[in-house]
């Protein structure tokens, strides 16, 4: 997603400067050429030395020195950006571009450029709800910046409130999102579920099952980064919610189904990477139940829950998943047929390294007309890629694709 992409980033003058370090390895480990500008007090905080080092770039610190090798800096930046981002950015920049003012090498660029500018402040919590900066905020963002509300907690000055600089992953989430808008699923929505489901037996025990829920996620996210509007639909795990995606959290199978139901209506694609229970309790005690006489069994009845890909229907594309530990092809291709699916991924998940709560996965992808395609061992984020192939071929064949909306 972000290689060969050009991602000039912009570092002002906070104590969150040091994690700017971090961001500037990661894009670069993602294959992007990092272009960093500091101002002049961002270099009291943290040396050029440091983004040198990440980025394998010379780094700009002064308009008055030609050390990027860029003719006239920044005009050469401003035209080859894809994205400037601007992390940690002060109230004092925040101000600057506010109301034009361009008395260095990163406000420079900023006005100079057509790429789009991603903002993520970082400042005390009292500078920030300053209405002053708040109204510089909003004067930005009519002019199509875009920002990230800075997170809650511990701040510099030993107060507790809003002013850190969001999280590393939320920032680049973020820089993939905007970089996707004009990807080739833009203007398509996209519904994806993950994880599994938890059918409560009492307060304290639940049927569950082993997904992690990152397949669903990868799907999600690799949908989002191709322009996609997505919602994602998920059960209880340990991820973090996507950035620019809407999350709707549900705990059981019944409350899956509602959520599908009420976002599918508009979707084009439903994509069900979920691993729902079969099973519920036909009841639910209200109280703990209790251990009684050693060795005394404890009987459950069971009832099935909803067949969420099998009952909803629309005129959207449907995508499966079979986690099969036997006949996966055989089993996998049963579900198509009798659910009617458009596409089905089947895997084996007794596998180690394909199955639940790992990176990777080995599928095979069957489509509707039976033919199919193994997949080699890859990471769960190019399977994702590779089923959303698939969807985008199978949604510009439908009649009237080219005008598809909704």
């Amino acid at each position: 997603m972000l290689a060969n992409k050009t991602i000039v980033l912009g570092i002002t003058g906070s104590i969150a400067s040091y994690k700017s370090a971090d961001l500037a390895s990661k894009l670069t480990q993602d294959g992007a050429r990092v272009e960093v500008i500091m101002t002049e007090s961002a270099t009291r905080f943290i040396s050029p030395i440091t983004f040198r080092g990440v980025t394998s770039r010379p780094v700009v610190t002064s308009m008055w020195e030609m050390s990027s090798g860029f003719s006239i800096e920044h005009v050469a930046l401003a035209e080859a950006a894809d994205i400037i981002v601007i992390a940690p950015a002060t109230a004092d920049i925040i101000a600057k571009l506010a109301n034009g003012i361009a008395d260095d090498s990163l406000t420079c660029t900023v006005l100079a450029t057509k790429a789009p500018v991603l903002i993520a402040p970082a400042m005390d919590t009292g500078m920030w709800r300053n209405s002053i900066t708040q109204e510089n905020v909003a004067r930005l963002k009519t002019r199509d910046f875009t920002f990230i509300e800075p997170g809650y907690g511990h701040l510099a000055s030993g107060c507790v409130g809003e002013g850190r600089l969001a999280d590393i992953r939320i920032i680049i989430d973020t820089i993939r999102q905007i970089l996707g808008r004009n990807g080739d699923m833009a203007g398509k929505r996209i519904v994806v579920t993950a994880g599994g489901t938890h059918e409560a037996i009492d307060p304290v025990r639940y049927i569950g099952n082993r997904s992690s829920g990152k397949m669903g996620f990868a799907v999600a996210e690799a949908a989002r980064n191709r322009g996609a509007g997505v919602v994602l639909i998920t059960g209880p795990t340990a991820l973090p919610d996507p950035a620019g995606i809407e999350v709707i959290h549900i705990q059981t199978a019944i409350q899956m189904k509602k959520a599908v139901v009420k976002t599918v209506a508009k979707a084009d694609v439903l994509i069900m990477a979920a691993a729902v229970a079969d099973y519920m309790p036909k009841r639910q005690t209200t109280q703990k139940i209790k251990k009684t006489a050693a060795g005394r069994a404890l009987t459950l009845d069971l009832v099935e829950t909803p067949d969420i890909l099998a009952e909803v229907k629309g005129g959207f594309l449907r995508v499966g998943f079979a986690a099969e530990t036997e006949d996966i092809i055989e089993n996998a291709t049963r579900k198509l047929r009798n659910k009617q699916l458009d596409l089905i991924a089947a895997n084996d998940v007794t596998a180690s390294n394909s199955g639940f709560e790992v990176d990777t996965n080995r599928v095979t992808i069957i489509s509707q007309d039976g033919k199919s395609e193994a997949l080699p061992l890859m990471s769960k984020k190019e399977v994702a890629g590779r089923i959303l192939d698939k969807v985008l071929k199978l949604l510009n064949g439908k009649p009237g694709a080219k005008g598809h909306t909704h």
